[in-house]
């Protein structure tokens, strides 16, 4: 079985037909999508402004992660939410589209990125050289999904 068969399947699944054949369902799906994109922009970059040196400077960055990450992972688990049943109801447009596997590969990037290297080098605490690092790499990975994913409804 080839991955073009996996999509297929999927496209074919009870929940890509409903969402496919609504009217108005891709559309709501899409808009709390956008949403909880924006939640998800919102906390990723009040931490990477504050890392570049703007922004909320009367904390430090290590106290806006434990601020921000309740809204992050939040937005996370609605974009995952919102984004399958998306995915799900044109999964083979998907797969031909070079933007959704941008889009993927970079969001597994921003989000191992995120856990496994931003929040704990952070929390450690950092010199303003290395703390500008991370935030301009993060902003370059998270730009990266949201671009590709924008891109996606053009290809």
């Amino acid at each position: 079985m080839s991955w073009l068969d996996v999509f297929e399947s999927l496209e074919q699944s009870g929940i890509g037909l409903v969402i496919r054949e609504s009217l108005w369902l891709f559309p709501a799906f899409e808009a709390v999508h956008l949403l909880g994109l924006s939640v998800l922009g919102g906390s990723l970059l009040m931490v990477d402004l504050r890392l570049l040196g703007v922004g909320i400077r009367s904390r430090t960055p290590a106290q806006l992660v434990r601020t921000v990450r309740p809204w992050l992972v939040g937005s996370l688990l609605i974009l995952i939410g919102t984004g399958v049943p998306l995915f799900l109801s044109e999964a083979v447009k998907c797969y031909y589209s070079f933007s959704f596997w941008v889009k993927m590969s970079a969001l597994g990037i921003g989000l191992l990125y995120t856990f496994l290297i931003k929040h704990p080098v952070i929390r450690r605490g950092t010199g303003s050289g290395v703390q500008a690092l991370i935030g301009m790499l993060s902003l370059a990975v998270w730009l990266t999904v949201a671009g590709a994913g924008r891109w996606i409804g053009f290809s």
